[in-house]
């Protein structure tokens, strides 16, 4: 019996300690202020966003274009081919078949090169966006008095979903 009362004594004595540890800590998260924001929203819903989509979209609209036409090029010439082959002599049915081959070919790399291209410019556009943006919530958290604003969560409660007000400074800053 007297083992087992000093074991609790010890196991009191070490969750009174590990209690005064956090205690600390739990005192400062209640005074602690977070904010969060979706940057999706901010990415896809901002005037900015819009402005700088539509401007993508003239950007590379002649390049879809081109794309667009090689790829019904590409498949006009290969239904041509499949439909003629069998009454094709061997040479003219090798050479057609490489024809294909190459178009094919160059519609990969065009697609692909179109591809890479809007991706960088979309990411360009949208470093411009985010540079404004975390302008725009460092002065919002200094204002507001938030300790840490967060991008990333699985979920967040909408009392500290900021996203709507600095969308609103960022339509007003444009």
């Amino acid at each position: 019996m007297k083992t087992a009362s000093a074991s609790l004594g010890k196991l009191m004595a070490v969750l009174a300690l590990g209690w005064l540890t956090l205690a600390p800590v739990h005192a400062q998260t209640q005074n602690s202020r977070i904010a969060w924001l979706s940057p999706e929203r901010i990415y896809n819903e901002s005037k900015m966003a819009k402005l700088a989509g539509d401007k993508l979209a003239e950007e590379f609209s002649k390049r879809q274009k081109a794309v667009e036409d090689l790829a019904a090029r590409l498949k006009t010439a290969s239904e041509k081919l499949e439909k003629d082959a069998p009454g094709l002599q061997e040479p003219e049915r090798f050479r057609r078949q490489r024809e294909v081959a190459e178009l094919d070919k160059e519609f990969q790399r065009r697609q692909r090169e179109f591809r890479e291209d809007l991706a960088q410019r979309t990411n360009e556009e949208r470093a411009v966006i985010a540079e404004k943006a975390t302008r725009i919530i460092k002065q919002l958290a200094v204002t507001e008095g938030f300790d840490i604003v967060l991008q990333d969560a699985v979920w967040a409660s909408p009392r500290i979903d900021i996203t709507d007000k600095v969308l609103a400074a960022l339509d007003k800053d444009k």
